[in-house]
């Protein structure tokens, strides 16, 4: 029988064509049976894969907490340095823990700690305390877990767990001094003082982790990029991060619903605004790339600073130059169980075929990858439908004294339309190239 394509996947191209087969073809042959030679030429292997063009980075700011957004400082389409402040948000709540830890901290400051007397006064002073310093750490690393910018949630946490350290120690400290006055080897002064330092100290890291809940209202932009108002479009399409080509993709708030068709998703400054609503997005396009799903069957050939081209449906025509960047060592599993590895490019200019430039795409377009995975050069080609396979092996039927007779072949690079043969047959044989299954053994061929 004839033999198929490798794969379905798999393009070639040559830059040598055959001869003419009609010009190699006799009337006389059988119907459907066509008579070509075997050609010398270059041949590519290509490797086609779908994917979507993707941002070098990107990361959604959302509020911290409950309020209303105060001041939007920039617009739709306004290009912002990583760092630079986008927005302030107005959150009473949040203030208003500041000004009750600022009290309490002037009242820590302002002498030793009240007892009410005796070891039992002791005791319910250290655990009031504790109670004071457990509630702080705890309304810290809530509103911490409200931040959607991981770095910024990242520190918060960290400076929570530090002061929690921190605190734990001095505890240790009051508590150790309360048993030694129980036990009456310590003297009051010694207790008191031990509770006096501990209440100073949970005073002062619950000022300090409310002032840095204040401080995260003045919204930053995480990434340098474009500006893009609200977050991501819906939950029905691709998450950003799913679009992001660098190794540590941002957290993407999503609003608590999602917004009703044909009203912006824009927050207007004045707006209320709850603990983690999208402001804005930020964007790094200063380097596309293009995240291709190849095939198992296709990966292992795909190498890291291999070249190809890449087609966009939004640019018809257009061919973008493409490198390998990396290659996923994890699969994907599509929905119908096929699997398949990531495959991530740097994506370059595109041309249109008369030279002019083609223009730059956006983040999410979908692609058509052709990756050149190997390349053979000066080497005899057939055609695909040139060969045969039977019994385990490949092989042409090869035109000698005018009868067919099969030779076996060892094949090369391979694709759809040419094969490189490697072994077994010449460049100028004469041999079938079409109707290669409607053959015999020593069936009669011009």
């Amino acid at each position: 029988m004839s033999r198929s394509p490798r794969r379905a996947t798999v393009l070639l191209l040559a830059c040598v064509l055959l001869p003419p087969l009609a010009a190699a073809s006799c009337g006389d042959e059988p119907s459907g049976v066509t008579v070509g030679t075997a050609a010398r030429g270059t041949v590519d292997e290509i490797v086609e894969a779908s994917g979507a063009v993707t941002a070098r980075a990107a990361g959604t700011v959302t509020s911290p907490a409950d309020g209303t957004l105060a001041e939007l400082r920039v617009d739709a389409g306004d290009r912002v340095r990583k760092g630079q402040v986008v927005a302030i948000v107005d959150s009473p709540a949040a203030e208003k823990r500041l000004d009750d830890a600022a009290e309490a901290l002037d009242a820590a400051s302002g002498g030793n700690v009240s007892t009410g007397g005796g070891a039992a006064g002791f005791t319910a002073a250290r655990r009031r305390t504790d109670a004071n310093a457990a509630k702080a750490f705890a309304a810290a690393r809530e509103a911490a877990e409200e931040i959607t910018d991981p770095a910024l949630r990242k520190a918060l946490l960290a400076q929570v767990a530090a002061a929690q350290r921190q605190y734990a120690a001095v505890s240790a400290a009051a508590g150790a001094a309360v048993r030694s006055v129980q036990s009456g080897v310590a003297s009051v002064a010694a207790a008191v003082d031990a509770l006096t330092a501990a209440q100073r100290v949970q005073a002062r890291q619950a000022y300090e982790l409310a002032e840095a809940s204040v401080d995260a209202l003045t919204l930053r932009a995480p990434v340098s990029g474009v500006v893009q108002l609200g977050g991501t479009a819906s939950t029905a399409a691709p998450s950003l991060t799913d679009l992001i080509s660098n190794a540590d993709p941002t957290a993407v708030g999503t609003p608590a619903q999602a917004p009703l068709p044909g009203v912006d998703v824009a927050v207007p400054v004045g707006a209320a605004v709850g603990a983690g609503t999208p402001i804005l997005t930020v964007v790094d396009v200063a380097g596309l790339g293009v995240a291709a799903e190849v095939d198992e069957t296709d990966v292992l050939l795909v190498k890291a600073g291999g070249t190809g081209t890449v087609e966009l449906d939004a640019a018809a025509g257009a061919r973008y130059v493409a490198t390998v960047r990396a290659i996923d060592l994890l699969p994907t599993t599509s929905a119908r169980g096929g699997v398949s590895y990531r495959v991530r490019l740097t994506l370059g200019r595109g041309t249109y075929p008369d030279g002019t430039a083609a223009p730059a795409p956006r983040p999410g377009m979908s692609a058509i990858v052709r990756l050149r995975v190997r390349q053979a050069t000066d080497a005899v080609t057939v055609p695909a439908s040139a060969v045969v396979s039977r019994d385990g092996g490949d092989g042409v039927w090869a035109v000698r004294g005018g009868k067919a007779e099969r030779v076996p072949v060892t094949l090369g690079v391979q694709g759809e339309d040419l094969v490189q043969v490697v072994s077994g047959l010449d460049a100028g044989q004469r041999i079938v190239v079409a109707g290669a299954d409607q053959v015999s053994p020593g069936q009669d061929l011009p």
